[in-house]
């Protein structure tokens, strides 16, 4: 009798964490560049009640017993899958529209990755997440800076990437497809 009640408990605290994806699914959908999750179950453990048996001459094989002991939560996975592509008229916003691939972004040393590109410049012309203050790292760790110093201009440069041992402007249009990369995608 315990052992059901168990299974039954265990089932009700996996279905509680399911019930707790989805509501967070579903908090988040108005948020920029949010990827929805799901869960994943597994068995936790089954209990033999008795073993197989091979046939022989005057009866067939027989199954095992096993009782399942309840399940448990195996995984919370985000789910990848291409949203909708809104156009914002905002040369600062940008969108990841294929891939798993996450925009790179920086506080002191401590790297952060998001899907969120609602970017904007700073007073001092670098490329930021305006709610943190994160500051968008190119593909090679430099942060992304407006060339003239100002946040009506679109054209951007990794202002620490270094090739062949001196330092190179790496300028990219944000209206078009850069053909640099520096944003890591």
């Amino acid at each position: 009798m315990m052992r059901s009640m168990f299974s039954g408990v265990s089932g009700l605290k996996g279905h509680q964490t399911r019930m707790d994806v989805v509501g967070n699914n579903i908090a988040n959908v108005n948020t920029t560049g949010f990827k929805a999750s799901r869960v994943t179950f597994a068995d936790m453990i089954s209990q033999n009640l008795s073993g197989a048996a091979a046939p022989n001459g005057t009866i067939g094989g027989v199954n095992p017993k096993q009782v399942g002991l309840g399940m448990s939560v195996a995984s919370t996975d985000l789910i990848y899958t291409n949203g909708s592509v809104q156009q914002t008229g905002k040369n600062t916003d940008v969108a990841i529209s294929r891939g798993d691939g996450l925009f790179v972004v920086k506080r002191g040393e401590q790297r952060y990755y998001t899907r969120n590109g609602a970017f904007e410049f700073d007073a001092e012309g670098n490329l930021t997440i305006p709610s943190s203050g994160l500051y968008v790292q190119g593909v090679y760790g430099g942060q992304w800076k407006s060339r003239y110093g100002g946040r009506q201009h679109n054209q951007y440069q990794d202002s620490r990437r270094k090739t062949n041992g001196g330092d190179r402007d790496r300028s990219c249009d944000l209206y078009e497809k850069p053909q640099c990369n520096d944003a890591g995608i």
